[in-house]
């Protein structure tokens, strides 16, 4: 028969051993403005599906539709929190903005809803996916290669690095 003495042991033997473990697992720690990275970009059809990998330290990552208060009304450059930017490879001067009919640059504009997370640490970490339809300008002579430019917005407006993606040849 177990001592309760042997018992309390052994319990605290695994608490210890428990709080040792988890110790050396320090949660990831990242900067409070959004770090992008890792752009990739895949076509089928009339639809582009644009990937990233994304931190955010304090986890404020996203608009519910109630926030539609200043900074984040719509005439605010904040109301939108994902800006990509579309390229078109000229042959004579280069990456220029893809331009619509109406000659407004082509920036794709998205209000992401916030990312909800459990646990106590505010720090997040993923991937982010999005999809564009239509993902060029059919319109313009340019448009057989492209690339976008991607910019992050927290709710506390820090604003991320530029991302850039790769030349994108469009079959």
């Amino acid at each position: 028969m177990i001592s309760s003495s042997t018992i309390l042991k052994r319990c605290l033997t695994l608490l210890l051993l428990g709080v040792l473990l988890t110790a050396c697992f320090k949660a990831e720690t990242y900067p409070n403005e959004p770090i992008i990275s890792n752009a990739q970009v895949s076509i089928s059809g009339s639809t582009a599906i644009l990937k990233f990998d994304f931190t955010d330290g304090d986890g404020d990552i996203g608009l519910s539709d109630s926030q539609q208060s200043a900074p984040y009304d719509s005439s605010s450059y904040y109301h939108f929190n994902l800006y990509i930017e579309y390229f078109e490879s000229d042959d004579v001067l280069g990456w220029v903005p893809g331009q619509a009919i109406n000659g407004d640059t082509i920036v794709f504009t998205n209000r992401l809803e916030p990312i909800s997370f459990n646990g106590k640490a505010k720090g997040i970490k993923g991937v982010m996916e999005v999809e564009m339809d239509p993902f060029r300008n059919p319109s313009s002579s340019e448009s057989d290669t492209i690339k976008y430019k991607v910019t992050l917005i927290d709710r506390a407006l820090n604003i991320s690095n530029e991302l850039e993606t790769g030349a994108i040849v469009v079959p």
